[in-house]
């Protein structure tokens, strides 16, 4: 059974809108794992990725998109220029109106003379766009799913740093099997480890709170520990996959319960 036929059986195209019909085409989440190692390089076992993060199809135009407003929310934007307004000078007419041969001119300081302003030229200005979150969020669950799919992912099980220390950190990726551009994803408790990685410069270190598509896509591997792995319950802007609820929605059941008890009270009291 041919692709076209498949989405004529399951679902009408003449009611269809086209986004329902690129869904229904859309290929599923692949299931990727890999191997949990210990900062010495020993394999800990297989574990399994998420699909919904690590094993969708990349969208390029979501991921060119969200890079270059990153890109150019971090032009500073300050580059200026003066006006014939703002330029020093010109407040005298150079010379008189008629009977020179010349064009008249009123200042020296107009653009089309040597000194004076510059017309239409750059002021300073904010280059930053709007993108909507699911923009940003499809970007990176794009830029991890093409690093995983080059097996380019790898989960450590926690950082062992008792002290600050380079040599141990470049021992550790030597042990882990990466080269080149790495991007290391830390948690709050990871202090040590952002130190010991600080002075390679072929490693970039990140809190996962602040991981982003373009900083993975500039990075040649992804290193995760445990508690910085984006799984099922992380919203990969905030807490890792042992993110835990709010207490305001963990106490609230026993919340709503207390409040019926004291309403019921109050229509007691009250007959």
């Amino acid at each position: 059974m041919s692709a076209t036929e498949t989405v004529i059986d399951s679902i009408d195209l003449e009611t269809a809108t086209p986004a329902q019909i690129r869904r229904f085409l859309r290929p599923a989440p692949q299931v990727r794992t890999v191997t949990r190692r210990s900062s010495d390089g020993a394999e800990l076992g297989e574990i399994g990725l998420d699909p919904s993060i690590f094993g969708i199809e990349p969208n390029l135009d979501v991921l060119h998109q969200v890079v270059t407003a990153q890109l150019a929310a971090a032009r500073a934007g300050t580059q200026s220029t003066k006006t014939r307004a703002e330029v020093r000078g010109g407040g005298v007419k150079p010379f008189r109106q008629k009977g020179t041969g010349r064009a008249r001119a009123g200042s020296t300081r107009s653009p089309i003379w040597v000194g004076g302003g510059v017309a239409l030229g750059p002021k300073p200005r904010s280059y930053a766009q709007k993108t909507p979150k699911k923009m940003i969020q499809l970007a990176l669950r794009s830029a991890l799913s093409d690093r995983a799919s080059q097996d380019r992912v790898v989960v450590v099980d926690a950082w062992d740093f008792e002290i600050p220390s380079t040599k141990r950190g470049v021992a550790a990726l030597e042990a882990l099997g990466v080269s080149g551009r790495v991007l290391v994803v830390l948690g709050d408790e990871d202090g040590y480890a952002d130190r010991s990685f600080g002075n390679l410069p072929e490693v970039q270190t990140i809190m996962v709170g602040e991981l982003n598509s373009y900083d993975i896509l500039v990075n040649d591997w992804v290193v995760f520990t445990d508690g910085t792995l984006p799984g099922e319950s992380s919203n990969l802007g905030g807490t890792g996959s042992k993110g835990a609820p709010p207490a305001a929605e963990a106490d609230g059941p026993a919340r709503a319960e207390q409040s019926e008890s004291e309403t019921t009270e109050e229509e007691g009291s009250g007959s």
